[in-house]
């Protein structure tokens, strides 16, 4: 967002404002009638690393960075104002939404990769700490039906492109249900966004190609293949953008495009606040992070022109959304995510809250707002309702169908989220829990016990904890986060005894 410091107090307000002053409005539709010609339903899910709710113009008006594409898939269907990562880094993200699982109910609930406790004991900065991070799994377990898997049981072609991080060989995407992988391995970013990749599942375009642009012709050409080749059978295509993620790379030319911006904006440079130990960005005028966020958005364009080109835009479903907040307290810092708290790697809404647009022909009415907060594990359940599938009720242990909110339909108020991250975040948040229950959320610190209560119809920024004002509903929310860790068999970060007093 382009904020001058001088602006930042009295800017504040009026975002907050904006974000939370929203409606549901859909066409209703029964959920029989989601293919009025008795054509399936196919889908597109565009998943972006790292992109952060502030970083496009359907949240932010005056972001820094231009997504005409995304407004434009945002002006076609419903625009989710309160959508939820179920964990603020990836690879737990990832797996929620591919098996419709809380990644405490997996087990899967830091980036896979990260220091397991018998290697974060040996490491120097973490064997001092007061806790241990808990045990994880790092990969998804085969024995989860995939939402990949429940749809080529129903007859559909399965398409994977970009970014995996769901385990290594054996564990990749066409292990769990995709018929092609394009780039998808154990990796959670690319060794270089420019050929040659250095990728197993991606073979290397000429000297300079962008990795972006690279994905999405391949995209854009296995629709037309299907197109060209007559296929019959409906489609899942899941583009995984490795942008925004580290390392910063982008294409030279709209790297200085925005460098001119920032000119134009007169834009000295950025601005820092703290969180915690860490600076945080509070202006947006990063060029290169620009530049990348503008590759995701030319590129959602060129899919969307392929299915109206392919006459395929009325018979699919599309979703767009992100892992985890932006990255606003480490490795370069390139975004600010103001309103909303900290980012990637913290359970404050910077790390956790996500943008998020369905578009479901017939079913959303263009330009709706839903401000009713969901989360990444309803995906499964609804791409299933969508699609006429039956329900897979040992998947959908944490998700729910949204199509009662594509159709305009009341959220349920009394639905609770959770969030549950044992592990040390490589930027700089704690180890915490959460829970959200209508307008409240609670957070639980796991190194000393604290306690934050906010009120996000009021604070979306969480900057006024309210634990001393309302010490019931601080007993209330914390007992059934405390319940919902044990029925889920979360794993707990270990004390060291070592720091015991």
């Amino acid at each position: 967002m382009v904020r001058l410091p001088a602006l930042l107090p009295a800017l504040l307000p009026a975002l907050f404002q904006g974000a939370v002053a929203v409606m549901l409005v859909a066409a209703p539709r029964s959920q029989s009638e989601a293919a009025v010609d008795g054509t399936p339903t196919n889908v597109v899910f565009f998943l972006v690393d790292d992109l952060g709710w502030a970083d496009v113009s359907p949240n932010n008006p005056d972001t820094f960075y231009r997504t005409p594409n995304v407004q434009r898939l945002a002006d076609s269907g419903m625009t989710f104002t309160q959508a939820y990562a179920a964990c603020p880094v990836c690879s737990p993200t990832r797996a929620s939404i591919v098996s419709g699982k809380y990644p405490a109910r997996l087990a899967t609930t830091d980036y896979f990769g990260a220091p397991q406790p018998e290697r974060a004991k040996e490491m120097k900065g973490w064997r001092d700490r007061p806790l241990f991070p808990a045990p994880y799994v790092d990969r998804l377990a085969l024995e989860e039906v995939t939402i990949a898997e429940a749809l080529r049981e129903a007859g559909y072609g399965t398409w994977f492109g970009g970014k995996w991080h769901l385990g290594g060989e054996g564990f990749w995407p066409t292990d769990q249900g995709f018929d092609v992988n394009v780039g998808g391995f154990h990796a959670g970013h690319p060794k270089s966004y420019f050929s040659p990749y250095q990728n197993p599942n991606l073979a290397d375009g000429p000297d300079g190609e962008y990795l972006t642009n690279r994905l999405t012709d391949e995209a854009i050409g296995w629709l037309q293949s299907r197109a060209g080749g007559g296929a019959a059978e409906p489609f899942l295509l899941y583009l995984a953008y490795y942008n925004v993620h580290t390392p910063l790379q982008a294409e030279p030319e709209v790297v200085e495009r925005y460098r001119a911006r920032q000119q134009e904006l007169q834009i000295d440079g950025p601005l820092w606040g703290q969180e915690g130990a860490r600076k945080v960005r509070l202006v947006q005028e990063h060029a290169v992070y620009a530049a990348m966020v503008e590759a995701v958005d030319r590129s959602v364009g060129r899919i969307l022109d392929a299915l109206d080109a392919l006459d395929l835009a009325d018979d699919t479903l599309v979703v767009f959304f992100s892992d985890n907040g932006g990255l606003s307290t480490s490795e370069g810092h390139p975004t600010s995510n103001l309103p909303l708290r900290a980012g990637k790697g913290w359970i404050y809404e910077g790390g956790i809250r996500e943008p998020c647009f369905v578009r479901l022909p017939g079913v959303t009415a263009p330009g709706s707002l839903c401000d009713t907060p969901i989360i990444s594990t309803d995906f499964y359940p609804t791409i299933l309702a969508a699609t006429g599938q039956e329900p897979r009720p040992e998947q959908h242990l944490d998700g729910r169908s949204l199509l009662p909110l594509l159709r305009g339909e009341e959220g349920d108020p009394t639905r609770s989220l959770f969030w549950h991250y044992p592990h040390w975040g490589n930027q700089g948040g704690g180890m915490a829990s959460a829970i959200r229950k209508g307008r409240w959320k609670l957070i639980e610190h796991h190194v000393d016990g604290r306690l934050e209560l906010y009120d996000l119809e009021r604070d979306i920024g969480e900057s006024r904890d309210l634990t001393a004002d309302h010490p019931e509903l601080v007993r209330t929310l914390h007992a059934e986060l405390r319940g919902w860790r044990l029925g889920v068999a979360a794993r707990m970060p270990e004390r060291n005894p070592s720091t015991d007093r």
